[in-house]
């Protein structure tokens, strides 16, 4: 079996939030006198987790703050192999709790430039649908003053309607930035139909409960749809009892567009490696498979197409070199 660590890898779905290392976000919550929050083991629901984020982000005060978060995570992802991510954060709502428009956005983006250089990054911003239009406005306003903002997305618990966002989502397209809506994680395929009409996202974030739905498989399959499927945060967070019941061979069975991702891995405690070290253990993928997974992500990115080529060489040179040791 080849080592997974060095797999090349494209990672699409992860807050940076949720990547804070554990040593970091007592340093932070020790430096700004708030309560470090305690993970539970497991989530009751994806309110649990809101909640507990929301304690997460208390700890995010200041410009080094930000700036810190985002270099570690850049450092943190290189040393797992991955080669290009594409980074979600809250920009707007740290804004206006912090009550400073630019400072979070403009210390992440310093952050990130400090990253190791193997590491090719853009930043995607969100918008919980529980929040108002406003606040969506604002974000908007925010990539497109940021060159390296390449797309924003709606994130969230998804019985909220996204209808009231379309004209963001019309706006955003001919600005020419991209859309990724949350979508079929904590509600059904109805939620995944309003991703795609009115939100227009071009990939699915999690998108697990799409089987519900044969009709809208197959119109996903053939779209070319992909889904960004994490599967310990689908468990973690209660929404799949246990990862032996996970769907994710289902929806490769059905033909469908799967990359993996971590979602909130300082929150499940793993790793992209880890995600394609379970695919491995649990479903029984072999290598061929694996890489196969890690293409689907470069296909599905964002990123330019010489990035794209050359990843797509560096994971065949990674199966054509055989089982380690």
């Amino acid at each position: 079996m080849r080592d997974l660590a060095v797999l090349p890898k494209a990672h699409l779905h992860v807050h940076l939030e949720s990547t804070i290392r554990p040593a970091t976000l007592r340093d932070l919550a020790d430096a700004n006198k708030v309560p470090v929050p305690a993970r539970p083991g497991r989530f009751t629901g994806f309110r649990d987790f809101a909640d507990h984020n929301s304690l997460v982000r208390a700890c995010l005060q200041t410009s080094d703050d930000f700036e810190r978060i985002a270099r570690e995570f850049c450092e943190d992802e290189a040393a797992q192999g991955t080669r290009y991510v594409e980074v979600t954060f809250t920009a707007a709502s740290h804004a206006e709790r912090l009550g400073d428009p630019a400072l979070p956005l403009e210390s992440v983006l310093k952050g990130l430039r400090q990253g190791p250089p193997e590491l090719e990054w853009r930043l995607l911003l969100d918008h919980s649908r529980r929040k108002p239009l406003e606040r969506a406005e604002r974000t908007l306003r925010l990539a497109l003053d940021h060159e390296e903002v390449i797309g924003l997305g709606m994130a969230g618990e998804e019985r909220h309607s996204l209808a009231p966002f379309a004209t963001v989502f019309e706006r955003a397209r001919a600005a020419g930035l991209h859309l990724v809506h949350h979508a079929g994680e904590n509600a059904g395929p109805a939620s995944i139909r309003e991703a795609l009409d009115p939100g227009r996202s071009e990939r699915l974030g999690h998108g697990i409960r799409i089987l519900e739905d044969p009709a809208l498989v197959a119109e996903v399959r053939e779209r070319g749809i992909a889904l960004e499927v994490c599967p310990t945060s689908n468990v973690t967070l209660g929404l799949v009892p246990a990862m032996a019941e996970h769907p994710l061979p289902r929806l490769v069975d059905a033909g469908l567009a799967v990359t993996l991702n971590t979602d909130v891995p300082s929150v499940t405690h793993t790793t992209l490696t880890d995600e394609f070290t379970t695919a491995r253990a649990v479903f029984g993928y072999d290598d061929t498979m694996l890489a196969a997974l890690a293409a689907n992500a470069v296909t599905a990115s964002f990123a330019p197409d010489a990035t794209k080529t050359a990843l797509r060489r560096e994971i065949a040179d990674w199966l054509t070199k055989g089982a380690s040791g």
